[in-house]
């Protein structure tokens, strides 16, 4: 899928760069910019029933842990013109670990047997594209709406002996997004940034708070917390988690 969506990639990236680029030469700001975070990552949820008629509900933290674990995400952002913008993320999490159940547990099509040691691997990486449109800029303030078109390629497996199940996902979420960035000086910037929807089959949320530090006219540093919230509830699972991230970031902008 990668390889096949590469050129097109390519393609709308050398398209929107060339806008961009006309944009910029005539108003001297900054076109594209991008960001790496790190830091590191918990859970306090991540509770699982496959399938939801049959399953057992279970929590993959027994296995797992909580963490923490290292994460890291790379995006990139380009202004098209005075108040419109698109941001690319790719946002991958993955972890793992061994413990033991204290029941059974249906999984899939596989029964795990209790107090035998049992690994649990949990992925969940997005690939995300992000239309911004600025609904206000001022002094202090700067607003932004939008939306964004999610990929995510999930997958929950257990081994236990030379027993393996695993249920894999890779499906496509619509969100809505919403930023605040308010400036407490040339240097200085509190960021408020959301993505989300929800309805009864489920629901997504993501969102960070964090102070970003202009280093120099084009590096800048930032620190905060972001959350990323959320499952599905339908015929074929049930599973939600809830993970916490400590975030370190660095921007570039060209």
């Amino acid at each position: 899928m990668m390889r096949l969506g590469c050129p097109l990639l390519t393609a709308v990236l050398v398209a929107l760069s060339a806008a961009s680029s006309a944009w910029a030469q005539s108003t001297g700001a900054t076109r594209v910019a991008v960001e790496l975070e790190t830091g590191p990552l918990w859970l306090t949820r991540n509770d699982v029933r496959i399938p939801p008629d049959t399953g057992t509900d279970f929590s993959l933290l027994d296995l797992t842990g909580r963490g923490p674990d290292v994460f890291f995400r790379a995006q990139a952002s380009v202004q098209i013109a005075k108040r419109h913008g698109l941001r690319l993320l790719f946002a991958p999490v993955q972890t793992s670990g061994t413990g033991t159940f204290t029941a059974p547990v249906r999984f899939v099509d596989e029964t795990f047997l209790p107090s035998v040691p049992t690994q649990g691997t949990f992925k969940f990486n997005t690939y995300r594209v992000t239309y911004r449109y600025t609904l206000h800029e001022g002094k202090d303030w700067r607003v932004q709406i939008g939306g964004a078109a999610l990929i995510r390629d999930a997958k929950i497996e257990l081994q236990q002996g030379g027993l393996a199940a695993q249920y894999t996902d890779l499906g496509f979420v619509p969100l809505a997004y919403v930023s605040a960035v308010r400036r407490l000086s040339e240097r200085a910037s509190l960021v408020f940034d959301l993505e989300g929807l929800g309805s009864p089959q489920g629901r997504a949320l993501d969102g960070i708070a964090k102070l970003d530090l202009s280093v120099t006219p084009k590096w800048s540093l930032g620190l905060g917390y972001r959350t990323l919230e959320g499952g599905a509830d339908v015929s074929s699972v049930y599973t939600f988690a809830w993970l916490h991230y400590g975030v370190v970031s660095v921007g570039y902008r060209f």
